[in-house]
């Protein structure tokens, strides 16, 4: 069984920066798809950013130049690095994998693999 594990998440204020991080035991984040979705309440989940084993990587058009994602594959962990947070960035963050997304990377319907998510408040 895959388990995804997100951390990082909390609140911060706008014009801030948080980093999440997502985990797993159980499947390697290396030469696969992986990614970021988010909730809020009351709206669709939309992707936020995703990252091809090619090392190709996908940016909602909301985030880029503000978001980065990224891999460490000695710790197998997936990095969200959040710069310049707005109060609409305020949603539940959630880590998936894939083990391919080329033709749709920014698709939830790519990713099989799904965390729990992490909350990220932006307040004023």
């Amino acid at each position: 069984q895959v388990h995804l594990r997100e951390s990082g998440g909390g609140t911060v204020q706008i014009g801030g920066s948080l980093k999440l991080s997502c985990k797993s035991s159980t499947l390697s984040f290396n030469s696969r798809c992986v990614g970021w979705f988010r909730q809020s309440p009351g709206t669709e989940r939309e992707a936020v950013a995703s990252l091809q084993g090619s090392g190709r990587v996908s940016y909602a058009d909301f985030v880029k130049g503000r978001f980065s994602i990224f891999v460490d594959g000695a710790e197998n962990t997936l990095y969200l690095e959040m710069n310049n947070l707005k109060s609409e960035d305020t949603a539940v963050y959630f880590c998936v994998a894939a083990g391919t997304c080329a033709s749709r990377p920014l698709a939830a319907e790519s990713f099989g693999f799904w965390g729990h998510g992490t909350q990220v408040t932006v307040s004023s």
